[in-house]
């Protein structure tokens, strides 16, 4: 909400040398949010000219300039160069001088155009930030009228005139204070929080005196919404006015236009300026109709199934059975109007409307939120009517309306008035019970500051009458009808903390407890994290939405359960409603992005949750927010909550090991996926066993399943189907590894013995194996830790690793050459020969019991 100063000092005893500054300070000083501070873009000399001469010149692009003779208020007229021509000598024109800045900036000096020296300009609207108008000058006998313009003489300072000087306050309205989406609103709050009495400082612009309303005296109005949506009536009060002969040509007063621009609205017509000045001036929207259009009293109805309507914007809106409509004719069958949101342009006040009807109602908050947001059509209506507005305000602010249109429109108001409201609706809110001890206690302000005679002087401030209430020594305190937002004692708390000072509520530091530290899965999760850090991978966070192509993109089949994915009420995107099942599937979108902005070699991964739907879960129930749930509804809350375990997911692409003097570099393969795996496993103490696996979105025959001992199944890692990474557009041979950390963390050991280190020499053994191709590298490393552990020797292992994979002569066909490395050692002697001879042997035997292994070159 914008508002210059001069404005709010019409309704409130604000000093004349007030800034921009202070008047924001006091209404932060009460709970309003500063946005900014406007005006002032205009500075230097900028006065008021009277045009002595103005001669055309044709020039030789075909365009004709005007070099004009202006009388600027100095001893010698100045010749200036412009190329508008809806001025003429005699005109008082508003010139800015050499060393003035227009918006923009614009710096203004005499400089030499068309054949002349042109000593300032004749400026247009635009050029002044006063509107868009840029088709001609400015020409102030018909800005000003010719009355005002008559007192006027050259040299005249203009930026005055024209408010270009002056400061105008932004603040953030919160949805609990509509009522300061107005002058009146804020006027009342700087009294607030510049410490002003109320009573004595502040004005009410909507304190007018109203003609009586007789019943159907008026134009007819009839409130029709017989079955109310969401517990209370679309409309409870509504107010039309009628003026007839309004002049069509009647322009809006130049005051009145710049307070709509300095407001951050456009000038548009008479009828309409009217009704957006009373808006911002009290906060009530009001709507003006040409009479000659409509047929028959006004009508409030929902929309009936199919209906449609071609509002102001000329969109052509197909309605919902929840809409709020005004219609006319018969049977109220026209649809007139979305109420409270944009009227229809079938009655709009248009160039030749000499008839004009005023509305001025009162509509239900959350009908016209759901109306504006359905339709995607915020106004400056919608956003009052949904924060609720005055219930008493409508036949004052429809009473404004008609004397701006009488004064500067020249028609005549109907002495009768409609003024209908909806049978049981609340004009006045219900009284509240205030114990009067609970503003001290709930703010900590100390309570012989906040005693009972001023609590009750803060809350009649605000605006409430506050008298006796039940038991004896609480406050009976009605709200006034501007504060729809207070309902409850804690509503009325805070209305007293503020207008006592913020600044006086005690800041107490609360203790902080010695706490625990983290968690044992909190220090394991950050262990796989830290892990993966120092294996080279970059840790991101992808946003956890996804889709159901998602799922086709990475081939998973129709029956995988990762399909089944839950649904959001309220995604931020309509193209990701779903909650993933899987790391990888929003990974993927990083690897994505990172890639296609150039970078070649990546390893990224995530550590974050997914959700796995139950098949015939219960729905949760809405729990009340008054009262603590009960243990079975928190029970059933949990229940309905599908399991989020957290994964951690890794992707590999381009080189795992990069180009240098020392050679080519190496690119990632499944082997790296299958290693980042492990990785993670290793820092929780959790063995895995690596096989061979089929799962999308990995190659079928480069995917290795990854099981605890207990053959539980916890993730899978190696080289992506090319098909999804085509579906994806990934880097060809992109691999990725994807495990189920929860399970991990389960499973890790709660203590871990300190490895004991031993001060004697290692010992290697190298074995190359000739097994048949289908065996798993996997499966034969762990054939060897068998035979070794079979034989007794399993203290003296410290690794098997494979080194080395050959096919080819003389390894016979169907078969390939497994080389691993053994490395040995004991804690108490070095190992000879024979002790590392004996345990090469025990492992061989076993590998060739397993899978028929057989020694190459034996």
């Amino acid at each position: 909400m914008r508002a210059p100063l001069s404005w709010i000092r019409q309704w409130v005893d604000l000093p004349a040398d007030a800034t921009g500054e202070q008047v924001a300070a006091a209404l932060v000083r009460v709970g309003l949010e500063e946005e900014g501070l406007h005006g002032g873009d205009v500075v230097g000399p900028v006065v008021v000219g009277r045009v002595l001469s103005a001669d055309p010149e044709p020039q030789k692009n075909g365009k004709t300039i005007n070099w004009c003779s202006v009388d600027t208020g100095e001893s010698e007229p100045r010749g200036v160069v412009c190329g508008a021509s809806n001025f003429g000598a005699g005109d008082l024109v508003v010139v800015a001088l050499p060393g003035a800045v227009l918006p923009g900036p614009f710096p203004i000096a005499a400089r030499k155009t068309y054949g002349h020296v042109s000593d300032g300009m004749i400026c247009s609207a635009r050029e002044l930030g006063l509107g868009e108008d840029h088709a001609g000058i400015i020409v102030l006998t018909r800005l000003l009228g010719g009355a005002a313009a008559s007192q006027l003489e050259p040299g005249q300072d203009a930026l005055a005139l024209l408010g270009l000087t002056e400061e105008v306050v932004e603040v953030n309205v919160t949805p609990d204070r509509g009522y300061c989406f107005s002058v009146r609103g804020l006027a009342r709050e700087y009294a607030h929080g510049a410490r002003l009495d109320v009573a004595t400082a502040f004005r009410d612009p909507a304190d007018v005196e109203v003609p009586d309303a007789g019943a159907g005296a008026g134009h007819g109005v009839e409130l029709r919404d017989g079955a109310p949506i969401h517990g209370a009536p679309g409309c409870t009060r509504f107010v039309t006015r009628v003026v007839r002969g309004v002049d069509p040509a009647a322009p809006s007063p130049f005051w009145l236009q710049r307070r709509l621009q300095q407001a951050g609205m456009r000038p548009i017509s008479l009828a309409v300026d009217v009704t957006n000045h009373v808006m911002l001036e009290l906060g009530q929207p009001l709507h003006a109709y040409d009479l000659g259009t409509l047929d028959g009293p006004l009508v409030v109805r929902r929309a009936r199934p199919g209906e449609r309507l071609v509002t102001l914007d000329g969109v052509d809106r197909e309605l919902d059975p929840e809409d709020l409509l005004i219609a006319d004719g018969p049977d109220g069958a026209r649809a007139v109007g979305l109420a409270g949101v944009m009227g229809g342009r079938e009655t709009e006040v248009t160039t030749t409307t000499r008839d004009v009807l005023v509305e001025a109602a009162r509509f239900d908050p959350v009908t016209i939120a759901r109306t504006a947001r359905r339709h995607k059509l915020p106004s400056e209506a919608s956003r009052r009517f949904e924060r609720g507005v005055d219930t008493a305000l409508q036949a004052a602010a429809a009473e404004l309306a008609v004397r701006l249109l009488v004064e500067h429109g020249g028609g005549t108001a109907d002495d009768a008035a409609t003024d209908v409201v909806a049978p049981g609706a609340v004009v006045r809110p219900a009284a509240i019970t205030l114990p009067v001890d609970l503003p001290a206690r709930l703010s900590g302000v100390p309570a012989e500051q906040l005693d009972r005679a001023r609590v009750v002087e803060l809350l009649e401030q605000v605006g409430c009458s506050v008298g006796e209430g039940s038991p004896a020594g609480a406050l009976a305190v009605t709200p006034p009808t501007w504060r729809p937002d207070l309902v409850q004692p804690v509503d009325l708390v805070e209305e007293v903390v503020r207008l006592h000072g913020y600044e006086a509520v005690p800041s107490v530091l609360p203790p902080a407890p010695p706490g625990r530290g983290l968690t044992t899965g909190q220090r394991l999760r950050r262990r796989a994290a830290d892990a993966l850090a120092a294996g080279g991978f970059v840790e991101v966070r992808s946003y956890p939405f996804t889709s159901a192509a998602r799922s086709d993109e990475l081939a998973l089949p129709a029956d995988d359960p990762r399909r089944t994915a839950l649904r959001l009420a309220n995604p931020l995107s309509d193209e990701q409603p779903l909650l993933r099942t899987s790391v990888l599937a929003t990974l993927l979108d990083v690897l994505r992005r990172n890639t296609s902005r150039g970078a070649a070699d990546v390893a990224l991964f995530e550590l974050g949750g997914v959700v796995n739907p139950v098949a015939g879960a219960p729905a949760a129930a809405r729990l009340r927010v008054d009262a603590r749930p009960s243990d079975d509804e928190l029970a059933g809350l949990l229940a309905a909550v599908p399991p989020q375990p957290v994964h951690v997911a890794g992707v590999l692409a381009g080189r795992a090991e990069p180009e240098g003097w020392w050679g080519a570099g190496r690119e990632a393969d499944a082997a790296d996926a299958v290693a980042a795996a492990q990785l993670v496993a290793q820092a929780l103490r959790v063995p895995l066993v690596v096989t061979a696996g089929a799962l999308a979105p990995w190659h079928p025959g480069r995917c290795a399943q990854l099981a605890l001992p207990g053959g539980d199944v916890v993730g899978h890692a190696g080289e992506l189907h090319p098909a999804v990474v085509s579906a994806l557009g990934l880097p060809a041979r992109t691999v990725a590894f994807e495990l189920d950390l929860d399970a991990l963390v389960a499973a890790a050991p709660e203590l871990v013995p300190a490895p004991r280190l031993s001060p004697f020499p290692p010992s290697k053994e190298d074995v190359a194996l000739v097994v048949d191709v289908s065996v798993p590298a996997e499966a034969v490393r762990q054939a060897l830790l068998a035979g070794v552990a079979g034989a007794g020797h399993a203290d003296l292992v410290e690794e098997v690793r494979l080194f080395d994979v050959y096919t080819g002569a003389p390894v016979p066909e169907g078969h390939r050459s497994l080389a691993f490395t053994l490395r040995l050692r004991a804690l108490d002697r070095t190992l000879t020969a024979a002790d590392a001879a004996a345990v090469r042997e025990a492992a061989v035997a076993e590998a060739s019991r397993r899978h028929g292994a057989v020694l190459r070159g034996a």
